[in-house]
């Protein structure tokens, strides 16, 4: 009798085992993940936190170096993500929501965090199986071009500005056709410009200021027709790309706001963790792409009558820390057979998602290409698509005055082409409608025009 009550003493003070743990566990291997994290698995997605501080340290739980968040989203991702390609590599969790070898490439910098349901992300699955996956990291020494990309060749300058800093305050409409000439000059922000954009119809500019301010100008007659004061630095701009009446500008205050053109009254505004660097928009007008100033990007859906927003996802680098100096939307893509997004880090890191507009603009990092860090804020730009054959080119300027062209399917080599000619850091690219002139700006004012060659 004493054995039997020493028994069952000691058995009372055994740890008690968690019937759903070891459930969990022991669950048969699923056919499109890696059996090594099916408990992982099925514990995140049933096991739930029973108080604030399980919540708390849920947040802090880190494996192989990865956090709950990219392990949460991954889980979540539809059965057939990734091709066929790379079903057959190594698997670790990755940041970026796929499998990487190692936590070498930079496709596994990114985790990203949703304000949406899980059941929005799982409703797309057929949607999302077309889509392919791969990573790319390259060095700054890689900027040496091997071969010249025969689409992206140019004839040389077409047409030179040298007035057109705009650290002064001012904007000016330069006419590019034979003789260029300078049409508008817009005067009236006192300090440096942050940012401009064109309304669809191009009738107007909208612009912002380190003054605090954003005006919009009428570009035929040169005036300024709209002044609106903040209370920070306004940082970057955009006009919605359906309804001319609202723009959104995000500034150093951490908001985005959503402006009535009409009656200037900032209608709707969103807070943010940091400062808003850099935006764009898709182009149903239905969401916002934003960077900020320690490398975050978000996606906020937006109303396109009333002009409401509210946050949908956030994509969070774990090394960049630097301010996102570009964000760029480009409504399709060879690669990713949909549609993409381009972001340019001040560290010289340079990321290309995939959009998943069916999910609020979910992003999913396809590559990242590393450079020298920079000084400036220096922007990119997705080239003109050309071949239904050729991979993933940008454009890109660089502290040392040249032009750097870059194909992002490259493992290697993958500058394809450069640009000289300026005199000092090339800080802007920007593509003509008509995708045959290419603009680039440096920091002492220069905007040289140069004329691609024709190719058939």
């Amino acid at each position: 009798m004493e054995e039997k009550g020493e028994e069952s003493e000691a058995e009372r003070e055994k740890p008690a085992r968690d019937p759903e743990f070891w459930s969990c566990l022991l669950q048969p291997p699923i056919a499109h993940n890696d059996p090594d994290y099916v408990g992982i698995r099925r514990l995140l997605l049933h096991r739930k936190a029973r108080s604030s501080p399980a919540i708390d340290h849920r947040k802090e739980w880190r494996c192989n170096g990865k956090g709950y968040v990219a392990y949460r989203n991954f889980i979540r991702r539809p059965r057939n993500w990734e091709s066929s390609a790379n079903q057959s590599q190594p698997s670790t969790p990755g940041h970026s929501g796929r499998w990487a070898s190692s936590p070498g490439p930079q496709s596994i910098l990114f985790e990203a965090d949703s304000w949406s349901s899980s059941r929005d992300l799982r409703s797309s699955s057929q949607a999302f199986s077309h889509r392919a996956s791969f990573s790319s990291s390259i060095s700054d020494a890689d900027r040496q071009v091997r071969f010249v990309e025969p689409a992206y060749s140019f004839v040389g300058m077409h047409c030179i500005f040298d007035n057109c800093k705009a650290s002064d305050g001012n904007l000016t409409i330069c006419h590019v056709s034979d003789p260029p000439s300078i049409l508008q000059q817009l005067r009236g922000h006192s300090k440096a410009i942050t940012d401009f954009d064109f309304s669809s119809n191009n009738q107007y500019i909208a612009s912002s200021s380190m003054d605090k301010t954003v005006r919009v100008w009428e570009i035929s007659k040169g005036h300024c027709i709209r002044v609106i004061y903040g209370v920070s630095s306004q940082l970057s701009i955009r006009f919605h790309p359906v309804n001319n009446n609202l723009f959104s500008v995000g500034n150093t205050n951490k908001e985005i706001n959503v402006i009535n053109f009409s009656t200037g009254r900032v209608i709707n505004k969103l807070l943010f963790e940091n400062e808003i660097t850099a935006m764009d928009n898709d182009h149903t007008g239905q969401l916002i792409f934003a960077g900020d100033g320690q490398g975050c990007v978000y996606t906020v859906s937006v109303n396109s009558h009333t002009g409401s927003i509210s946050r949908s996802h956030r994509n969070r680098s774990s090394w960049s820390k630097s301010p996102i100096t570009t964000v760029q939307y480009r409504t399709f893509s060879l690669v990713a057979r949909g549609p993409v997004l381009l972001t340019c880090v001040q560290d010289g890191n340079i990321y290309f998602f995939s959009v998943a507009l069916e999910v609020k603009g979910y992003l999913t990092l396809l590559c990242a290409l590393k450079l020298a860090p920079r000084v400036h804020s220096i922007r990119a730009s997705f080239c003109p698509l050309l071949s239904l054959e050729k991979g993933e080119f940008i454009v890109s300027g660089s502290e040392d005055s040249n032009v750097y062209f870059y194909d992002l399917t490259r493992p290697k080599h993958t500058c394809v082409n450069k640009l000289q000619g300026h005199g000092s850091s090339v800080i802007g690219v920007a593509w003509n409608h008509g995708e045959n002139l290419l603009a680039s700006s440096d920091s002492d004012g220069t905007v040289i025009v140069w004329k691609r060659a024709k190719t058939t």
